[in-house]
């Protein structure tokens, strides 16, 4: 083979060589994408394969998830979950996690979604998504029978409680006069330990989500009051990760039928005496 030749051979072999090499890398890159949407859009499968969804709450949160006399969890979000769950096909598994870090753990994978009273809040969003509204609730001051304290502005130089990660503490934070009027806040690791010291005389008010706030007083007649002012509305959702958009259209679906069909109705009454589900 001529000089010439071998040059024009060796140039030839080479640009096949890096060529491929392209080619393949750009097939690689395309192929890792494509791995990583299919994973974003397999999690409803992944679910139905596992044969259930874990379900991370606080099980101290009475009417929405809670333990009853015999130590099972029961309550009103407990009956929507396994109801949703009996729609997809696959079972339910409740995980009491610790609410301070229920966020984490839902981004950890540790559980599926939160299922437990959650509010909706912009802060949240940044994290999880969440499914469509189910629910709405407002901040309730809670103090005890006979208090003196009759408003907002009573609680200047007063003791609150709160559970700590909850949306009151989210709650009083944005009501800032009324949180700088405060001695101190004390914040508990659940709601039932806030009002406990509440009808012990510890502090003097409770800042608690209504739904729960209203359970507890029905349950101890005399013992507690509600004052007029709140700290604002809420609504409630089920948060779910980012990526499980298919796992999250399918909880709503599952939810506006249970809608349609009369059985959240159902499930409310049960819990609350009344329909008080979000259409």
């Amino acid at each position: 083979m001529k000089r010439t030749e071998k040059v024009l051979f060796t140039i030839v072999l080479l640009a096949a060589v890096l060529f491929t090499g392209c080619s393949l890398k750009g097939r690689k890159s395309i192929s890792d994408k494509e791995t990583k949407s299919a994973q974003g859009a397999n999690t409803l499968n992944g679910i139905k394969e596992k044969g259930k969804f874990i379900v991370g709450l606080d099980d101290s949160f009475p009417p929405m998830g809670f333990r009853d006399g015999n130590g099972d969890i029961v309550g009103f979000d407990i009956d929507l979950a396994k109801e949703a769950a009996k729609r997809l096909g696959v079972k339910v598994e409740f995980k009491p996690v610790d609410w301070d870090g229920v966020v984490l753990s839902l981004k950890n994978k540790d559980i599926d979604v939160i299922w437990n009273g959650l509010t909706i809040t912009d802060e949240r969003k940044k994290e999880i998504d969440f499914s469509r509204v189910y629910l709405k609730n407002r901040q309730i001051i809670v103090v005890k029978n006979g208090s003196s304290i009759k408003s907002k502005g009573d609680l200047k130089g007063k003791v609150v409680g709160l559970q700590m990660g909850s949306s009151s503490e989210n709650a009083l934070k944005n009501d800032a006069v009324t949180m700088n009027s405060l001695k101190k806040i004390r914040k508990f690791s659940n709601n039932t330990e806030a009002l406990m010291d509440l009808a012990n005389g510890r502090i003097d008010a409770v800042v608690v989500d209504e739904v729960v706030g209203r359970y507890y007083i029905s349950k101890k007649p005399g013992v507690y009051s509600v004052l007029e002012d709140n700290l604002g509305e809420e609504s409630y959702g089920v948060g779910i990760r980012k990526e499980d958009k298919d796992f999250r259209e399918a909880l709503d679906k599952a939810l506006d039928d249970m809608k349609d069909d009369g059985t959240a109705k159902k499930i409310s009454e049960k819990w609350f005496g009344k329909d008080i589900v979000v259409k």
